[in-house]
């Protein structure tokens, strides 16, 4: 079982910096070929580690210079059955690379935590199906099922929680909740949403998290919402509703493309880094109660540095 040495964000009420882009930083920055988004397969090789470390390094050393905490995602995203065996990984290799991601982030978290910058390690959870698209939907039972050693194995590890990334369906993000609680492990569900602020099912963010919330007794220990631009939710976040107290974290993409468009290009659309820190600081504005801030696809330092001004103070 996790041995948890720090208090998780949301429990904190500290702003916890996080990382960008991950897979879209190292395919289009970084030139490697990972066409499934695979970035855990960059923990098998000497260059992979390296430019693995570099990239945490770089945030790590942002968010203690202005003096947040930083949330260490682990580049697990597309470490699960299926996905991993697409490239050929065997579920005994999925253990151990899952394993080996959590003990990158310790290394990072022992280089740069401060008490000024605590540093929380996420195993980072992907969905079984495609980021972008729900296709057939599982039951909540089988999501369970699917999902449980991954969280079982990141459980026995000193990942502090886990975080489920790209969630276009409440019923996948109801087994994979129960699956934790099952592991006694943190969970946090973030859904992605479209260009009308609704989940690719066409279900709304707050119905999406009343559902979870009454299937699982409130189990998610907070919700975010990745993969999507501001200007795609920032109507769907009525002020005043219930739900968006349990609405901790935003990583948000640099493009305002919709997902159909952005899976039709062949180059990267960094957006305007400093048009998407004026929109985190006005989302600050409105819901001073959200406290996990990153990027998703399409940013990178540049996009983290407008972010961590409009919630840090500057380096």
């Amino acid at each position: 079982m996790a041995k948890y040495r720090h208090d998780l964000p949301q429990n904190s009420g500290r702003v916890f910096l996080s990382d960008g882009g991950l897979e879209t930083t190292l395919i289009f920055h970084d030139g490697f070929d990972l066409p499934r988004f695979e970035a855990f397969t960059l923990l098998d090789s000497d260059k992979g580690m390296e430019a693995l470390r570099a990239y945490y390094r770089r945030y790590a050393r942002m968010a203690r210079a202005r003096g947040v905490g930083f949330l260490l995602e682990t580049p697990t995203w597309r470490a699960n059955p299926e996905w991993g065996a697409k490239v050929g990984y065997s579920e005994e290799a999925l253990a151990d690379i899952n394993r080996r991601a959590v003990d990158l982030m310790l290394e990072i978290r022992f280089e740069y935590e401060t008490t000024q910058t605590p540093m929380v390690i996420s195993g980072a959870i992907g969905p079984r199906g495609d980021g972008y698209d729900p296709g057939t939907l599982m039951t909540p039972d089988e999501a369970e099922a699917y999902h449980v050693r991954q969280i079982g194995i990141l459980a026995a590890t000193e990942a502090d929680m886990v975080t489920a990334f790209t969630l276009t369906n409440s019923p996948e993000a109801i087994g994979i909740a129960r699956a934790a609680r099952a592991a006694a492990m943190p969970a946090v569900i973030s859904f992605t949403l479209e260009t009308d602020g609704r989940l690719p099912t066409g279900q709304s963010l707050g119905e999406a998290i009343a559902a979870v919330d009454a299937a699982t007794a409130g189990g998610p220990v907070y919700y975010m919402i990745n993969c999507a631009h501001p200007t795609h939710f920032e109507d769907a976040l009525e002020t005043g509703a219930p739900w968006l107290s349990r609405l901790r974290g935003i990583r948000a993409n640099a493009s305002m493309l919709s997902h159909a468009q952005l899976d039709e290009c062949t180059t990267l659309d960094a957006g305007d880094p400093v048009d998407l820190g004026h929109r985190y600081r006005r989302l600050r504005a409105r819901l001073g109660h959200v406290n996990v801030v990153g990027g998703c696809c399409g940013t990178d330092h540049r996009h983290i540095e407008e972010i961590g001004n409009a919630y840090g103070k500057a380096a």
